[in-house]
Order: structure tokens, then C-alpha cells, then sequence
């Protein structure tokens, strides 16, 4: 029987659909369903470098409605919990109001549950915990809309002691990169240690989230320069490193940021879903990127009602040469002015 090993996560949400994201431990069907009448959406889910995952479409919801939903993998009930005491999960679309509210913020190095008491010494207390915390306790018109995470979800380089004996029993940490994440399946482990934090994976079933990666979702510094790709380049670990890190972050957040008309025409999705195992392909696609910043566009607009939001990859897609190094590249640069000028023509008025 197969079970629910991450998720859900309410991802992408509009005016009349929704994805859903979920990790499993088999490969199984996935229906999302309101709990009494037929599927709001389901799929097959997909396989990759022994994990699997589904990114359910639900589609033909009302504007401003409210629909709470449960998870069945196969024919077994597996969300909510048996034993849940938080409000149930639910897509509320937009459109209801012309009220938008957005709760944002970056740079969550660890859930408090992976950390040592010794380490606590040095840490606050964690913000978003403590707002799954604080929403859970009040009434549903009083949450906010979307919740927007810029960056740092995890941290590559920066591991607690925890991840640093799981790392140690996997391989020599007196060898490159030490105790920093190696690939594909270490990045797996520190997505699975921060998102089944209990208060975290109500929050994010439960508020439609949009993500982008920064530097610690890779490495510290990550493209600096055209002398730190030099130097990275040159190393024999930066190849598995990058691959393991943009090959995650597309499954645990890329994807989950597309609509569902851009998932339909995304060549790359369609590619590593209907694969027997998409490792192969996934890393082929991240080592691309790494070297080919055109070769996929990790930025991505999000339509609110009348608030439209710009996710802009300021990492990947920066111009590193010398004599004209800047924070976008001309490609890059050009989208975002495009998709600037489509807002203005589609009447919003408020960008982020």
C-alpha cells in the first residue's frame, strides 16, 4: 500500500484551478477529492532516481470559492491525518473580493525539529512555524491569500548536525564538499527534514505557495562572477552538486509555480513525467541549465485577480562577464519588460 512521504502542497491556485503536489513511496495513482463527490483531479505518479511524485491539476473551480479537499493515494484516504487537529485543508480561489493579501518572506535554514539543543542557542524562533501557528488559530477570512518564499528554502552549504551524520553515513565528509550537500538524494533529505515539520505541512497545504530559488538552495555565492564559475568549474564535485540542486528544485518547487496550460505545454514536464525514471533526463536538464541559463526560464508571473505577481530568477540568468555583469541578462531582462507590458495591457494595476 503505498503512503504519503511529503505533501500536499497547494501550489499553484487562479481564478478556477489548482495543483496539488505530493511525494510518495510507490508508484501509485494520486486523486484529489472533496471527500463526497467525484474527483476534483487526479494522475499517475511519476518516477525519479528511485523517489515518486505527482503534481495533481484540478480544474474547474468557481471564482472566490472555498473548497476543502482530501488526498487518496489509490483507493486509501491519506490527507488529512487521521489524528489532525488543524483546520482541514482547503483551495480557496481568487476572485472573491478585490482584497489580496500576500504573506512573504525568505531564508528558512532548518525546521526547529532538526535542531540540536545545543545549536537552539543560536537560532530564534522560526517565523514560519510560528505563523502556521498563529493563522491556525484564526478565523479562514482572516488568512492570507498567498504565500510567497524568496529564496534559501533549504541551505546546500549550511547543514545542521543532523543532516551532518546523515551525510556522514552515506560518504568520507574530510572529502569535497565536505559537509555540504553531494547530489541528487542529499537534496531529497533536506527538502523531506524542512517540509515534515508538522506546522509547515499544514501551512503549505493549506496557502497556495510561489517559490524561487537564491544562493543556499546551491551554494553560498552562487554566480558571483565569471572567476567563481572558473574556479566551481573546475572542481570534481560542482557537476553533481548542481545537478542534485536544480534537478530537486525543479521537482519540490519549480513545477509547482506553472499554471496548468503551462505544465500542458512545458516539453521538460511532459519529458520526466511519462519517463520509466526521469533521473537521467532531470539531470541532463539541470547540468544544461547550469551551463545554458537560456535552456529553461525559471522565472514565472502568477495571475491574482487583479494583483499580478513577477518571480524573477536574479541567480541563474545573470550576465557574468566582465566588461557587462548584471543581475539579468538581456534575455531575462526582456522578458521581464514583456511581461510588464501584458500586465498593463490586462488592466492590473498592482505588480509585485
Amino acid at each position: 500500500m503505498p503512503s504519503l512521504v511529503l505533501g500536499p502542497l497547494l501550489r499553484h491556485v487562479d481564478k478556477t484551478s489548482a495543483t496539488i503536489w505530493v511525494e510518495t513511496d510507490a508508484a501509485c495513482r494520486v486523486t484529489v477529492t472533496t471527500g463526497k463527490s467525484s474527483p476534483l483531479g487526479q494522475t499517475k505518479t511519476f518516477h525519479v532516481g528511485g523517489h515518486h511524485y505527482a503534481l495533481v491539476v484540478v480544474e474547474g473551480l468557481q471564482p472566490g470559492s472555498i473548497t476543502p479537499y482530501e488526498v487518496h493515494l489509490d483507493d486509501t484516504l491519506v490527507w488529512p491525518p487521521a489524528d489532525s487537529t488543524r483546520p482541514p485543508s482547503r483551495i480557496r480561489t481568487a476572485g472573491g473580493s478585490d482584497a489580496f493579501s500576500v504573506v512573504f518572506g525568505s531564508c528558512r535554514y532548518a525546521t526547529p525539529l532538526a535542531i540540536t539543543d545545543e545549536e537552539q542557542e543560536d537560532f530564534p524562533p522560526d517565523a514560519l512555524d510560528s505563523y502556521s501557528i498563529k493563522i491556525a488559530a484564526l478565523p479562514e477570512e482572516q488568512w492570507p491569500d498567498a504565500l510567497v518564499l524568496l529564496g534559501d528554502q533549504v541551505y546546500a552549504d549550511e547543514t545542521t548536525e543532523s543532516t551532518k551524520e546523515y551525510l556522514a553515513s552515506r560518504r568520507d565528509l574530510d572529502k569535497p564538499p565536505h559537509d555540504q550537500l553531494a547530489n541528487f538524494e542529499e537534496f531529497t533529505y533536506i527538502y523531506h527534514q524542512s517540509w515534515t515539520d508538522p506546522d509547515i505541512r499544514w501551512l503549505l497545504s493549506t496557502i497556495p505557495s510561489s517559490m524561487i530559488f537564491d544562493d543556499h538552495d546551491v551554494i553560498d555565492d552562487w554566480n558571483t562572477s565569471a572567476a567563481w564559475r572558473t574556479t566551481i568549474n573546475a572542481t570534481d564535485w560542482w557537476a553533481d552538486r548542481v545537478a542534485g540542486a536544480l534537478g530537486s528544485y525543479w521537482i519540490y518547487q519549480h513545477i509547482g509555480n506553472l499554471a496548468p496550460d503551462e505544465l500542458r505545454a512545458d516539453a521538460i514536464f511532459d519529458q520526466i513525467t511519462s519517463a520509466e525514471d526521469g533521473y537521467d533526463a532531470l539531470r541532463e536538464v539541470a547540468l544544461e541549465a547550469d551551463r545554458n541559463p537560456s535552456s529553461i526560464r525559471w522565472s514565472y508571473r502568477r495571475k491574482w485577480h487583479t494583483v499580478r505577481l513577477l518571480m524573477i530568477d536574479s541567480r541563474a540568468a545573470r550576465s557574468l562577464q566582465e566588461d557587462s555583469r548584471a543581475m539579468l541578462d538581456d534575455e531575462e531582462f526582456s522578458w521581464v519588460e514583456q511581461t510588464l507590458v501584458e500586465a498593463g495591457n490586462d488592466g492590473i494595476e498592482h505588480v509585485l
